[in-house]
């Protein structure tokens, strides 16, 4: 092909190509005037300071504010159309800079205008006068994901206000006024993947049946005023990896049907009113669990010795449970991963296991008031990497060597006594289920009783 050929067939082609780009551009649909209207009230309901329209005065869909977002919907008769999917309010970082909030930021009606809505998120925008929940249920089964974070003016019930939204996965409100039971209806919508009613002001029981939220990952309840049992049915949802019921009023047992949630990762059950007789054996059975909270219920009991079945286990909270009896050296052996552990304020006696000064990887120990005794097993390198997150008072019978003295580290270590006696704690290493001290006990009566005529 000679060179002028060549040009024109490039001519030709962009010719074609700038043809068909006009096309496209020209024939985008834009942003119904009506629903570009409401977003614009909505914006001002928020922000009545930013000039919205002077900031945005063309199509909302083509250029608009980063919470504002846009999508395209094929219509029967093979039209496109351009509606508003998510609108998300109040500034979160610099990755995710949504428009602001002021203090007297409030619901407009027109929010409901938008039918195709997706999300609706809301952070730290309700802070002043108070502001009704909205009735999700206007948006039919379009919405996906409701998020309201840190509003504390926001009040008012849940009930009868979610209507029918089939779509929804994702249900977020934390951090308000919202009151009244958990609805019934909640337990129907089969594609939840997360719940999270944490830091709100619900009560009542919780008499949700949860067998058909076989999706649902994340279930947050905590620092209301739920009362009564914690439901069974919860047992059921084999793809939950985060359950907290924290810091509410839940009573009875423990549901031993927890034991079937095989992938769950983080449970935290921590001060409520459950009395369980021990701590929950089923734990064992639960082999991916990261971490588990049960402070502050009565459970009563020693710790048991399941952790060999728990080696993945990086956080243990089981502070003001009730537990009596010794540590087990178990705990220090088979946790190597751990980084929390409090066991505060039980009735612990006997020596702390040697095993515990070479649980490497832990930023937090809590043995405060017990009644724990004998010389600490942690060297000067361990009790400085620890410093204040050792905490050992109200234990009057524990003592520190001199090296440990001398040492001057921060923290508790400083007000021990020094110990007199030239004996620590009693070397009691883990090995195959018994202990050293143990096994040497048996061989020496083994060895008396071949001595025997």
């Amino acid at each position: 092909m000679s060179l002028s050929s060549s040009l024109l067939f490039s001519a030709i082609s962009v010719t074609i190509f700038l043809v068909l780009f006009s096309y496209r551009v020209d024939s985008q649909p834009v942003l119904d005037s009506d629903e570009q209207e409401s977003a614009y009230r909505v914006l001002e309901s928020v922000n009545s300071e930013v000039p919205w329209r002077a900031l945005f005065p063309g199509d909302l869909c083509s250029s608009a504010p980063h919470g504002v977002v846009c999508e395209f919907f094929e219509e029967q008769n093979d039209a496109v159309e351009v509606h508003i999917t998510e609108l998300s309010f109040g500034f979160v970082s610099d990755y995710s800079p949504n428009p602001p909030c002021t203090a007297d930021s409030t619901i407009n009606p027109l929010l409901y205008a938008f039918k195709h809505l997706r999300k609706i998120f809301f952070y730290k925008c309700f802070t002043g006068a108070q502001v009704s929940v909205p009735d999700f249920s206007v948006y039919g089964s379009s919405l996906e994901e409701i998020s309201f974070v840190e509003n504390p003016s926001l009040t008012g019930v849940l009930g009868g206000k979610l209507g029918n939204s089939t779509s929804l996965r994702r249900l977020v409100l934390t951090g308000t006024n919202v009151s009244g039971e958990i609805p019934v209806g909640l337990g129907d919508l089969v594609n939840l993947e997360q719940i999270t009613l944490s830091r709100n002001k619900f009560s009542g029981e919780v008499a949700l049946n949860f067998s058909k939220l076989k999706q649902l990952k994340l279930l947050d309840l905590s620092e209301n005023g739920f009362e009564g049992e914690v439901p069974e049915s919860i047992g059921g949802l084999t793809e939950l990896l985060k359950v907290d019921l924290s810091e509410n009023q839940f009573s009875g047992k423990i549901p031993e049907s927890l034991k079937n949630l095989k992938n769950l990762e983080f449970l935290d059950l921590g001060y409520n009113h459950f009395a369980n007789f021990g701590i929950p054996l089923f734990l064992a059975e639960m082999p991916r669990l990261r971490e588990v909270h049960l402070s502050g219920n009565f459970l009563g009991g020693q710790i048991p010795e399941i952790w060999k079945s728990l080696r993945g286990i990086q956080g243990i909270g089981l502070s003001g449970t009730g537990l009596v009896g010794n540590i087990p050296a178990s705990m220090g052996f088979f946790l190597r991963n751990l980084s929390f552990i409090g066991l505060d304020n039980n009735l612990l006696e006997g020596t702390v296991p040697e095993e515990f000064g070479s649980l490497e990887s832990v930023n937090e120990m809590n043995l405060e008031n017990n009644k724990l005794r004998g010389k600490l097993p942690f060297s000067p390198k361990f009790a400085a990497k620890m410093g204040e997150k050792l905490k050992l008072q109200g234990n009057p019978e524990l003592c520190v060597d001199e090296g440990l003295r001398s040492a001057k580290i921060r923290g508790s270590l400083g007000n021990l006594k020094l110990c007199r006696h030239p004996y620590g704690p009693s070397q009691s290493l883990f090995v195959g289920g018994i202990s050293v001290q143990k096994a040497s006990h048996l061989l020496m009566f083994l060895g008396f009783l071949f001595l025997l005529p």
